[in-house]
């Protein structure tokens, strides 16, 4: 009863990402039809992969000619998922806490479910926190497999035009964003976050800016982690004696 519980929370957690999986997913089988790939290739590199901006990559390599060596393929996956060094820094305790499923959790922790593990501030407490994060990263990857074999089978049986469908994880971004900004009562890392990035796009371009704006992020609320965890005291105290004055 209790598995139930946990799937089907963690299942309307990830309604968002379903539909935004199942367009993005489905631009990349359409691009890997073009290239005369079959939906089992979609199927398999969705499975190990599993990173929606290197698949997107990976096309080219694939059609490349003359054909890439796997020197270059790891060096370009490695820059261009550099930011997912960042991510599990804030994860690391709870992952192994999770004994054999934290691998999993390490090899799956995409943005958008980084961003909804973040957003999982009140999970109700019959339910088992561990179970819910696993159920969310795996239910992503089911997504994104299914968008990009789906994708597959459309490219290959009808032509369509997915031009500005990638717009679909933008708007997915924003309103994860704003479901962040309403749960969490300290708004600085957000700022913090949202102030470097603008400033690490003007400087650097869009090109490169992402991989600087996670490390100058990372660095500056480093420095400020004795701040955070003051202030949280603090309000912890202030909240006790509000209803012990209720009281």
């Amino acid at each position: 009863m209790k598995t139930r519980s946990n799937l089907r929370y963690s299942f309307k957690q990830t309604v968002p990402v379903l539909f935004g999986y199942l367009c993005l997913g489905g631009a990349f089988g359409i691009m890997l039809a073009d290239k005369g790939y079959s939906f089992v290739w979609a199927f398999f590199i969705a499975l190990t992969c599993y990173s929606g901006s290197m698949q997107f990559v990976l096309v080219s390599l694939l059609s490349a000619n003359p054909p890439v060596t796997l020197i270059y393929t790891a060096v370009m996956t490695l820059i261009v998922n550099s930011r997912h060094i960042f991510y599990g820094l804030s994860f690391i305790q709870r992952f192994k806490e999770m004994g054999i499923r934290g691998l999993y959790m390490i090899f799956s922790l995409t943005d958008e479910t980084y961003s909804l593990l973040c957003a999982q501030t009140s999970i109700p407490s019959n339910l088992d926190e561990r179970s819910v994060f696993f159920n969310i990263a795996w239910l992503n990857q089911l997504y994104w497999i299914c968008g990009c074999v789906i994708g597959t089978l459309i490219g290959t049986l009808i032509p369509f035009d997915f031009t500005g469908v990638d717009f679909t994880m933008t708007a997915l971004f924003v309103v994860i964003f704003i479901e962040q900004w309403k749960t969490v009562k300290s708004h600085i890392p957000a700022m913090t976050g949202l102030v470097v990035a603008v400033l690490c796009l003007i400087c650097i371009g869009s090109d490169n800016f992402m991989f600087f704006a996670l490390a100058f992020t990372s660095l500056i609320l480093v420095l400020m982690r004795s701040y955070f965890e003051k202030n949280g005291k603090t309000g912890e105290k202030a909240e006790e004696d509000c209803n012990d004055n209720n009281a």
